[in-house]
């Protein structure tokens, strides 16, 4: 395994999102894909099933809100620091349909210290936003990859 002391941030990014990845059977079981990576930002897509919809034939808003919670925890773990979810508030703007491929961008408004900020958006294919994300981070102890001493 690379020494994560030695990496770009842009590697480091990727190598922890490798990780996560790896272990995150929720996100793969639903079909999510991680289109993008980069320090403090993130893209996932997923595609709407008929599981995923509700009593009126739209997108059950816990699958929306589990895309967007999937994007923001990429994107606050991109620092080799082990990184969970401490508050968040989620907003619902419009529908989403079965077959629609949803897109959740993550990008990190602000992170100090142990906490963080971050704004996530879901899009239709048409490009209409149909969820408003926002969650608390904090970091937690423990990496992802070795720092040069922790090998």
């Amino acid at each position: 395994m690379r020494d994560a002391a030695r990496m770009t941030p842009q590697e480091l990014a990727e190598a922890c999102a490798e990780v996560m990845w790896n272990d995150d059977s929720a996100s793969q079981r639903l079909g999510m894909k991680l289109i993008h990576i980069a320090p403090g930002h993130a893209t996932l897509e997923m595609t709407l099933t008929d599981q995923m919809t509700n009593g009126h034939g739209n997108a059950h808003g816990g699958y929306l809100f589990t895309l967007a919670d999937s994007a923001f925890a990429f994107a606050c773990n991109t620092y080799n620091q082990r990184t969970v979810g401490q508050h968040c508030s989620v907003t619902y703007l419009a529908p989403g349909a079965l077959g629609d491929r949803l897109t959740a961008t993550a990008r990190e408004v602000t992170r100090r210290g142990r906490s963080g900020i971050y704004d996530v958006q879901i899009t239709r294919e048409d490009g209409t936003v149909i969820v408003e994300f926002r969650g608390h981070s904090r970091t937690v102890t423990g990496t992802f990859l070795p720092q040069g001493s922790d090998r």
